[in-house]
């Protein structure tokens, strides 16, 4: 297939040519399943996953908010930023997902139009929101350890400022395409919407657009990420070194590198693919490529809502223990003392 055959098509949708069709509205995506770019088989795959993530998604990080709310030990500045990051998942796994379950499993975008405006619009919203949280959890981990303002305290209120930052950038983003500067359309095998990067066109400036996204909403935040996480390790390790015969640490900064680790490698995963693909296809038209291919990277970008709790929550010993509690299950006071005293472990290491 080539995504870059210009003709007219309709406003909607595009599909790319050569097809053995004159009458391209025929294999519409909101009309007809789209049964030309595969078999039955890997539509119904892909909604069996598209499942898995609404279901499991929608549940952890539901359950992210209800702990929250039911226990206020956990509503300091971190776990509030933690909960934006929890509300902007459950956004796009309750809308994306379930969206694509639907339309995966009847081979189309059965919803129409209106919806594939609205289910690109706020799985977009989601995902911008969930990248620029994990910058602000970054620096936030950045100001409390290295404490490069000395002794600034960071306080709810400058996370419920970050949160609302984060929903701020994240319209900014996500709202062009309604008005113009690109457009929501089906991508892949037609059965998710998302913003239209796979073909030229100077009426929605979708080539602008794409080198926007890419750089506001990854390079961006992403650059936050390695510089203040680079920081935080380099810190740990120093006063690691220094102090070579505490335990404590010792620990806190073996625990602390290895979810450093975990975090970029999983902020990769989930978006690299994605922003290396539109990338390759602005810059290369003429270059022969499968739209198909499109779906892995825009499903791999859904599964964020389950990658990022696992890693930024399930991995928070203080949440974990609170969330044991709150579904009835044992969470000695010994473990609670211990989650408590590695975060003041961790909390401590930097230059005072």
């Amino acid at each position: 297939m080539r995504g870059n055959r210009q003709m007219e098509l309709p406003e909607d949708f595009y599909i790319p040519i050569p097809l053995d069709t004159n009458n391209i509205t025929a294999l519409s995506p909101f009309l007809v399943p789209q049964d030309h770019l595969g078999n039955a088989a890997i539509f119904y795959a892909m909604s069996v996953y598209m499942f898995f993530i609404f279901t499991i998604g929608t549940t952890i990080n539901g359950l992210t908010i209800a702990c929250t709310v039911q226990y206020k030990k956990l509503r300091s500045h971190l776990n509030y930023i933690l909960v934006n990051l929890a509300v902007s998942n459950l956004i796009v796994a309750c809308i994306g997902s379930f969206t694509c379950f639907i339309s995966f499993s009847q081979r189309y975008f059965i919803l129409g139009p209106l919806a594939c405006k609205i289910e690109g619009f706020a799985a977009t919203l989601g995902g911008m929101v969930s990248l620029w949280s994990l910058a602000v959890i970054a620096f936030e981990r950045w100001l409390v350890v290295c404490k490069p303002l000395g002794n600034f305290a960071f306080k709810p209120q400058h996370a419920l400022a970050c949160c609302a930052a984060t929903w701020f950038f994240a319209m900014a983003a996500s709202a062009p395409p309604l008005f113009g500067w690109s457009r929501y359309i089906p991508e892949g095998f037609q059965c998710s919407c998302g913003p239209d990067w796979y073909t030229s066109n100077n009426k929605y400036n979708n080539e602008s657009y794409v080198y926007f996204l890419f750089g506001f909403c990854f390079a961006f935040p992403f650059s936050v990420i390695c510089f203040c996480y680079s920081q935080l390790l380099f810190v740990l390790k120093s006063a690691a070194k220094a102090q070579a015969e505490s335990a404590s640490t010792q620990k806190a900064e073996r625990e602390v590198t290895r979810m450093v680790v975990v975090m970029v490698i999983g902020f990769l995963f989930c978006w690299a693919p994605y922003t290396i693909f539109a990338l390759w296809v602005v810059n290369n038209r003429g270059q022969a490529f499968d739209l198909r291919l499109a779906t892995i990277p825009s499903c791999m970008s859904k599964s964020s809502t389950v990658y990022n709790p696992m890693i930024y929550i399930l991995l928070n010993k203080q949440f974990r223990v609170c969330l044991k509690k709150m579904l009835g299950m044992s969470a000695g006071d010994d473990e609670d003392s211990s989650a408590t005293s590695s975060v003041t472990e961790v909390s401590k290491v930097g230059p005072a």
